[in-house]
């Protein structure tokens, strides 16, 4: 057990761990059923980009007094025959709704462990877009995603009908988030990611 905690210590830190924890089928993705709607294609990469800052808080509210639009950001962590990853760790960064990152502390910055169900949840804000006239991000959302027998996924999501997405390089639809909810003060976005498990041997 102390192992397995310090392995999810590290992987929150953004490393590709493999260890004897991580090469093992976890017995969660052997034992429970399939998920319904799920998509069974692994979830794109993407550059983890310049702003990650490891070793970050375990904690779903990553507001910390910032103003900006509410976002709750949720969703589940599967693999690619669609069961739910229990245990698996989500990392979550973002900029502020001025675009700025903090690079000091963790501020829009935190992971979460999935439960039983391979579910996850963070309370955030919605992101600005950044850069200059010549290039200029999109909004979008940071994740690396791991669980007890998988690679790291490192990747960043998108926000639907946002103007910008059109211009974004990096932009990928496949990578959009889904509302269930969207007013003027709250958006509530969902992501499943899908996981490939590690070979045994």
């Amino acid at each position: 057990m102390l192992k397995f905690r310090r392995s999810i210590l590290k992987a929150s830190a953004g490393l590709l761990l493999a260890g004897p924890m991580f090469v093992q089928r976890s017995a969660s993705a052997q034992t429970l059923a399939k998920t319904p709607a799920c998509d069974d294609s692994p979830t794109p990469r993407q550059i983890e980009g310049p702003f990650y800052t490891p070793q970050t808080p375990r904690r779903s509210k990553l507001v910390d007094g910032l103003q900006g639009k509410s976002l709750v950001f949720e969703g589940r962590v599967l693999t690619t025959t669609c069961q739910p990853l229990a245990n698996a760790i989500v990392d979550l960064w973002s900029c502020d709704s001025t675009g700025e990152y903090d690079n000091s502390g963790f501020k829009l910055r935190g992971h979460q462990i999935t439960d039983a169900n391979g579910r996850f949840r963070f309370e955030t804000l919605m992101p600005g877009s950044y850069g200059n006239s010549s290039f200029r991000r999109t909004p979008h959302l940071h994740v690396k995603v791991q669980g007890p027998s998988t690679p790291l996924l490192t990747t960043q999501l998108y926000f639907p009908n946002e103007a910008l997405n059109a211009r974004d390089s990096f932009y990928n639809p496949v990578l959009l988030v889904k509302y269930s909810q969207s007013t003027q003060q709250l958006k509530v976005a969902t992501f499943d990611f899908v996981l490939p498990l590690l070979s045994k041997g």
